[in-house]
Formats: structure tokens, C-alpha cells, sequence
């Protein structure tokens, strides 16, 4: 369960890729653990490359992680893969699973207890993507690094 860092882009020989990858496997500690990873490589960004990162971004990597590996782990069956990687001035959270059933948002209710995590991390990310795959599916979050000056959670003002 170590990651797995990934050095430069060939395809970008001036710039470096800042990204780790894990394989997770197991009970419900494999979650403690992506949020850990997490929580680590934006440390490691921080200390080693110079890039700020807010705590709000932290926190919020740490949660979007949380709802993404336990869905995965909750409904697909086999190894989920985590990726975190810096694209300019986010982190991406990609993790990918063996169920090629793309999660779908339901309609906001109060009433309704659990399954919200879709709705929580689609309104904390700048972005949010959900792909097939030949084996099941890829799911993509972007978390800004920084803070918005104008104070919206989410790093950027609601449309």
C-alpha cells in the first residue's frame, strides 16, 4: 500500500509532475489511510515544492478523499487505485474502481440519511468528472489549493 511517486512527464520535459498513486485494498482502514496519504502529499507539496496549500484545501482533499475511496470500496468489488496529483494551482483526486456504474447526484432531501457524499463533494470541488474505463470507472475531483479571496468555500464563486 506504499505509493507509488511518479517523476517527470515526458511529455513536459520542463515541468514536473507532482503525483503519488496507491493501490488500496482491505477493510475500512484502507479509507484512514487514503486520508493520511492525502493529507501527507499536500505536506510533501508544501515542504518540497515550494506550493501553497490552505488548510481549508487540505481539510477538503482529506473529505473528498473520504467520500471517494468509501463509495469505491462500499459498492465496487476488488482494488481501488488512488491517484493525487498537483494541475496548476489544484490537487486532482482521481480513484478508480472495478464498477462501471457512474454515481449519479439525487435530488437534495433533508430527510434522507446517508448518500449524501456525491452532493458534498460536488459542492466543495472546482471540479468533478466521472469516466467509464475498459474496467470499470474513474472518478475525477479538483480541490483548489488556495483560498478565495472573496471567501467562497469551494475556492471559486458559485455560478
Amino acid at each position: 500500500m506504499e505509493p507509488a511517486p511518479v517523476g517527470e512527464d515526458s511529455a513536459v520535459p520542463d515541468e514536473q509532475v507532482i503525483q503519488t498513486t496507491v493501490a488500496l485494498e482491505g477493510d475500512g482502514a484502507c479509507i484512514a489511510h487514503a486520508r493520511h496519504l492525502a493529507a501527507g502529499f499536500l505536506t510533501r507539496v508544501q515542504g518540497e515544492y515550494g506550493l501553497p496549500v490552505s488548510q481549508r484545501a487540505m481539510d477538503l482533499t482529506q473529505l473528498v478523499v473520504s467520500e471517494l475511496v468509501t463509495n469505491a470500496r462500499k459498492y465496487a468489488p476488488g482494488p481501488v487505485l488512488m491517484d493525487l496529483r498537483i494541475v496548476g494551482d489544484t490537487v486532482e483526486v482521481v480513484v478508480w474502481d472495478g464498477d462501471p456504474v457512474l454515481p449519479v447526484a439525487r435530488a437534495a432531501d433533508a430527510g434522507r440519511l446517508g448518500q449524501h457524499g456525491l452532493e458534498i463533494i460536488m459542492a466543495v470541488a472546482q471540479g468533478f468528472e466521472a469516466q467509464r474505463e475498459p474496467v470499470g470507472k474513474r472518478i475525477t475531483a479538483r480541490i483548489a489549493l488556495l483560498d478565495d479571496p472573496g471567501g467562497a468555500i469551494a475556492g471559486h464563486r458559485p455560478l
